[in-house]
């Protein structure tokens, strides 16, 4: 018997997910039609939110060394890797650091392909791939809007 999709066993994260895309997406859309006076306040926050959302994607691998007797070194390190690289992109100019931002959100997605399946959590990765894809695509374009 298959394993239950996410999507039938735990609905509200699905929507909680899909949610927490709504400051990529209107940000990503502000930047292209605030005035030039607002305009480094939207790219900040865009920046900012993406930064929380390294953070807290770096975090679920902590969570799963938390949850192994001896967990492997790396599960720590690579969790602290995208809240140091999203802290550099913060402070860069928006037409980089947003474009840091939405490489590193890629860049987790992949890392997660590998981490995810050997802790007994692949049945996110359709909702990881989904939500990756719009957070760095909002990245890009706002950094195209910079």
């Amino acid at each position: 018997m298959p394993a239950p999709s996410p999507a039938s066993t735990t609905p509200i994260a699905f929507r909680l997910g899909y949610l927490a895309l709504m400051p990529f997406v209107a940000g990503a859309a502000l930047v292209w039609i605030v005035r030039a006076d607002a305009h480094p306040y939207v790219t900040s926050a865009l920046s900012g939110y993406a930064a929380v959302v390294l953070a807290f994607i770096g975090g679920i691998h902590w969570g799963f060394g938390f949850r192994e007797e001896n967990a492997p070194p790396r599960l720590f390190v690579w969790g602290v890797v995208p809240s140091l690289v999203a802290w550099v992109a913060v402070v860069m100019q928006p037409y980089a650091g947003l474009v840091v931002h939405g490489a590193m959100l890629v860049v987790c997605y992949l890392v997660d392909r590998k981490v995810y399946p050997a802790h007994g959590a692949a049945r996110w990765l359709t909702l990881r791939f989904r939500l990756s894809v719009i957070a760095s695509l909002s990245c890009f374009v706002g950094a195209a809007g910079s």
